[in-house]
């Protein structure tokens, strides 16, 4: 059977995208994200699920950085869901939850709820944990205590807490990119991977060294061979101010022609070049369909 890691406990908006992406077998919930890659590293389990970007907040620098710097994996597909975020709170507090002292949940969903915070709970003390659904589960688990929990519907159903105030995130297009990590570079097998699906080719480069028109030349690699960059972004190498590479996604399934060629011509140039992985794309509603779309939120 095989097991999929996520970001855990149930209930989190991780758990669903893993039950998107792989229907069957076991999923593992993990107390963090480095946990779950460690996981796959170790054997525990087959794969991982884990939050990639945000349209909100951008990149989930956590999983970027550790991925590229102590558990370097395969990327296996890739689903981009709707996020939507609500006060939850115990339901003695419910009708009265502008007094509330505490409000728990992840960093990134209380960033992408910033406004709201501001506007209506100024005063209220944030405490951040490992994903929004331990928020959930910690409220849930004390009643007693005057504090709510940004999450998702699933994790109000899951330990029984009510919706304070719904799609409380600042701005109302958002929404995750989540990726299946392997420890293998695989061919993901899904029924709806077909010659039209979206694919994509995640590279990793490296400067040479920094001179006028470094960047230049990478880019240049790939326009003049007509490959669209869906993504670029920088992040730093940890060795020192200033240095940095470049994480960029093509948008073309990896070939035998063009991104081999690509990757040759940038390491002529003195740049490292890894490929991180060549993935099939899709959106939650192309997997779940309107339903269950809705159900995410």
């Amino acid at each position: 059977m095989t097991k999929t890691a996520y970001l855990g406990p149930r209930g989190s908006f991780t758990e669903a995208a893993a039950a998107a992406l792989v229907s069957s077998g076991e999923r593992v919930p993990f107390k963090t994200i480095p946990d779950t890659m460690d996981a796959v590293a170790q054997n525990e389990v087959d794969q991982a699920v884990v939050p990639m970007e945000n349209a909100i907040e951008g990149t989930v620098n956590i999983t970027l950085d550790y991925f590229i710097h102590h558990q370097r994996m395969n990327m296996a597909a890739e689903i981009e869901a709707p996020i939507e975020q609500h006060l939850l709170t115990c339901e003695r507090y419910t009708k009265d939850w502008k007094d509330i002292h505490k409000v728990y949940s992840h960093p990134q969903a209380v960033a992408q709820c910033h406004q709201f915070l501001r506007d209506f709970l100024p005063e209220a003390e944030i405490a951040y944990t490992n994903s929004t659904a331990s928020a959930a589960e910690y409220v849930a688990a004390h009643p007693e205590e005057n504090a709510a929990a940004i999450a998702n519907s699933i994790a109000a159903s899951s330990y029984g807490l009510d919706i304070a105030e719904r799609t409380i995130n600042d701005y109302a297009h958002n929404r995750t990119r989540f990726v299946l990590m392997t420890k293998d570079r695989i061919d993901f097998d899904h029924p709806l991977v077909t010659e039209n699906t979206m694919y994509k080719t995640t590279m990793m480069i490296s400067l040479s060294s920094d001179f006028a028109g470094a960047l230049h030349q990478v880019l240049a690699a790939f326009a003049w061979r007509r490959i669209n960059l869906v993504r670029i972004e920088s992040r730093p190498t940890k060795t020192g101010l200033g240095n940095y590479f470049f994480i960029v996604d093509a948008g073309m399934k990896m070939d035998d022609v063009l991104i081999p060629s690509v990757t040759e011509e940038l390491r002529t140039l003195g740049c490292g070049v890894h490929i991180l992985g060549s993935y099939p794309c899709f959106s939650w509603e192309e997997l779940n369909g309107k339903k269950a779309a809705e159900a995410v939120k």
